[in-house]
């Protein structure tokens, strides 16, 4: 059914055993939405199965199946409709009651007009944002990986098993790679889909605060406990109770402070800094490293026990230059988000630009590529489609361009041309695009480096 702006309405289904009440609501509604009703749970259930229903509105006593028992069958339906509580003023307790078991709200009979009409409108609202989150959390898993993270490679699908399975157990976890490359965001990921969803999520980064004062950031400290603690503090550990503690950079922490690491592991419990009793803490770690523990244990600077506490459950992040074939979802996927966040749109990539970020071989990883793709479309107009004129050099003549596994496979015109196009792309940045100039340096009359820039479609300045 449809206003007549061409919208559709919501369904509400009324629920009560008293027509008088049925008739007066859908008096009150039927302007606005789609009604339809209900005299017994029973009924109202076989109609929910059967229609999309947006919105119940129920009272609580009806004979038979009473509306807190219907309440609990709506509620074990695949996408339950919202539940809104009708109550006579002798039965607010069970209104009230109904709310902590799941029901948007109620309202005591006899209800007024706008008070209703406003919790409907609320309810309503609240199911739409769910919907919403449920189609971008599908659009995101189409993209082939869940949160902020996307890949289709085999190497990213098999990650994707791993943390899966890592999700459901409370165990800790050490996640291995090179910078850039992702590990926090598998963090988060294995946070929100895990057992401990519901606690806190504290992210430490061991090598960005200065080893004095690791200690205090992990356990706290009491007032006064050295100089410039004027208040008690509460450390990382306590703030992470019940939840996951996220150690980033965990092979920069000294012996010592590996060793305190440890016995907290073990025992669940610390001290803070000056302190003079324990305190116990239910925590789940995740480490994540770019070194290779395992080497600096033979080395010892990494403890071995310490090692043994951490990679219980072990997780290792390719590099980017291991899954390119993830990176024009990636690009896709960037540009998107930036577009968002800068408020400018881009036509996306060439595809000799495509072939040439397949090509590079990214030592920063994907934080390399979205910083690169961040600053060519914060210099960029609307609209900009990123060609290769618009690529640094480094990524343009990479210095390991001499990897045959690495250039792009192209017949000899080909990268002669590419070569070329390059090439005069690279001096007319150096002399700040003045053609004449240009010319000079490449030893050509102007009139054919301007028959070169049409034949290679050089935009005739630089944004």
């Amino acid at each position: 059914m449809q206003t007549g702006n061409g919208e559709n309405l919501h369904t509400i289904l009324l629920v009560d055993d008293e027509e008088p009440v049925r008739a007066s609501l859908e008096l009150l509604l039927e302007d606005r939405y789609h009604i339809l009703q209900a005299h017994t749970g029973e009924k109202a259930l076989k109609i929910i199965r059967k229609n999309p229903i947006d919105l119940v509105i129920l009272d609580v006593t009806m004979p038979g199946m009473g509306g807190i028992t219907t309440l609990e069958k709506i509620a074990k339906l695949t996408n339950a409709p919202e539940v809104v509580m009708l109550s006579a003023s002798d039965t607010a307790r069970l209104g009230a009651q109904s709310v902590k078991m799941g029901a948007f709200d109620y309202i005591a009979k006899p209800f007024d007009s706008d008070d209703l009409l406003e919790v409907i409108r609320r309810a309503l609202e609240k199911k739409r944002l769910e919907r919403e989150l449920h189609y971008l959390r599908s659009e995101v898993e189409k993209l082939g990986g869940f949160g902020n993270i996307v890949g289709k490679s085999p190497l990213m699908k098999q990650v994707f098993r791993i943390v899966q399975k890592i999700s459901r157990t409370g165990s800790n976890v050490l996640i291995a790679g090179e910078s850039g490359t992702g590990k926090e965001l598998i963090a988060r990921a294995i946070h929100s889909r895990g057992v401990r969803c519901d606690g806190p999520f504290i992210p430490v980064n061991c090598a960005a605060i200065p080893q004095e004062l690791l200690e205090s950031e992990f356990f706290g400290h009491e007032k006064g406990s050295f100089t410039g603690a004027y208040e008690r503090k509460i450390g990382k550990f306590e703030l992470a109770h019940r939840g996951i503690l996220f150690l980033d950079e965990i092979s920069t922490l000294r012996l010592e402070l590996q060793a305190k690491l440890l016995r907290v592991l073990q025992e669940g419990e610390f001290m803070r800094v000056g302190g003079s009793h324990s305190i116990h803490v239910d925590v789940q770690i995740i480490a994540a490293t770019n070194q290779n523990l395992k080497q600096m244990v033979t080395e010892n600077t990494f403890r071995e026990d310490l090692f043994y506490r951490l990679n219980v459950l072990p997780v290792t992040l390719p590099p980017l230059r291991e899954r390119t074939s993830d990176i024009p979802m990636l690009v896709e996927h960037f540009l998107k988000d930036i577009g968002y966040r800068l408020n400018r749109k881009t036509a996306g990539v060439t595809p000799e630009v495509m072939k040439l970020l397949e090509s590079y071989h990214w030592p920063g990883n994907i934080r390399e590529l979205e910083n690169l793709l961040e600053r060519m479309v914060a210099f960029s107009s609307d609209g900009f489609s990123i060609g290769i004129e618009n690529l640094p050099v480094e990524v343009i003549m990479p210095k390991d361009s001499t990897s045959q596994s690495r250039l792009p496979m192209d017949s000899l015109p080909e990268a002669r041309e590419r070569f070329e196009k390059i090439y005069i792309i690279s001096a007319l940045r150096k002399t700040g695009w003045n053609q004449s100039e240009t010319a000079r340096i490449l030893g050509v009359h102007r009139n054919t480096l301007l028959k070169k820039i049409a034949t290679y479609g050089i935009p005739p300045e630089e944004e």
